[in-house]
């Protein structure tokens, strides 16, 4: 008896241990740590539990690595951790910090490509965000991008960034197109585009869009020339759309099917990518009888006439406004 009793004893006490222990281990993983300093961590791909464990030692999130390696053996997730960019502040915790590698709870990064951008400025937009990777190597047209902003991960290509934004556009397209009236002068998707973009740099202001829109559908019905200045730039800069001075008489004149100035229609291609508003302008333009219209001078928006006297008359008070 004396012997089981010693036996029991011994048992009773490995439990209170081990118990002990237990506590102590939990406690270690649930301990808040303090970060003073705000820390951005990059999990690479294919980065295993060790190294991982590693990485956060380094950047001081955690003061031992061992400790984390225990908790994710522990609880079976050395194989779900998830690569990526990490944001740290305030208080965390192992278990915390385990937590969010599992969930793949990492830094959402934007870029955001501005309405009314050729397709060279595009490119240097992405080309030049430092949290992309490698080069644009696919084939994209002017116009194909639908300006948005768009959220990615560290890690994500440019060409992801491209296709993603061309995916955007084409669904846009596709609904505009679907809602065309078959009365409209605009046949396919591309006409939609390319009047859509001239819309987009001839107006800043949501409000004329329709109106402005409303000008050119009635050109494109009576067979009267766009004349609008910005195919003109665009012929003139060869789709650099960067003047650097203002529109000259010359420039009227200038041979380019882009130039609407000197060729019936529209031009070729677009001369940017318009925005869902200006897409959604030409499909849905404003029911009038303007032919002309010019900036007002004073609002940065635009007088309207339906005569060419109308506009005569609207284009002297502009000039001397400017005077």
């Amino acid at each position: 008896m004396k012997i089981l009793g010693r036996l029991l004893f011994v048992i009773l006490i490995a439990l209170l241990l081990g118990g002990a222990l237990f506590y102590c281990i939990k406690q270690k993983f649930e301990t808040p740590i303090t970060i003073k300093t705000p820390i951005e961590i990059t999990i690479p791909k294919g980065t295993g539990l060790n190294k991982t464990a590693q990485i956060l030692a380094t950047n001081k999130l955690i003061d031992d690595a061992r400790w984390f390696i225990l908790y994710a053996r522990m609880k079976k997730i050395s194989s779900q951790l998830k690569a990526g960019e990490y944001y740290f502040n305030n208080t965390t915790s192992i278990q915390n910090i385990a937590h969010r590698l599992v969930k793949g709870d990492t830094i959402v990064r934007s870029i955001t490509i501005p309405e009314g951008k050729a397709l060279v400025e595009i490119k240097k937009i992405i080309q030049e965000n430092p949290f992309l990777k490698d080069d644009i190597t696919i084939d994209i047209q002017e116009g194909e991008i639908l300006p948005e902003t768009y959220h990615f991960n560290r890690g994500t290509t440019r060409n992801d960034i491209i296709l993603k934004a061309k995916k955007a556009m084409d669904e846009k397209l596709n609904e505009a197109h679907a809602k065309l009236s078959p009365n409209s002068p605009l046949k396919s998707k591309k006409d939609i585009l390319t009047l859509a973009s001239i819309v987009e740099k001839e107006t800043g202001i949501p409000s004329e869009r329709n109106l402005v829109a409303s000008v050119f559908i009635n050109r494109l019905n009576i067979g009267m020339r766009l004349q609008t200045d910005p195919t003109v730039i665009y012929a003139v800069t060869n789709g650099q759309m960067n003047l650097n001075r203002p529109i000259y008489k010359k420039d009227l004149a200038y041979d380019s099917p882009y130039n609407t100035y000197v060729y019936q229609g529209l031009p070729p291609t677009p001369i940017c990518s318009p925005g869902k508003d200006a897409i959604n302008a030409v499909i849905t333009p404003a029911e009038t009888n303007f032919l002309y219209f010019v900036a007002d001078g004073i609002t940065g928006g635009h007088r309207f006439a339906s005569t060419l006297s109308e506009h005569n008359k609207n284009v002297a008070s502009y000039r001397k406004l400017k005077k």
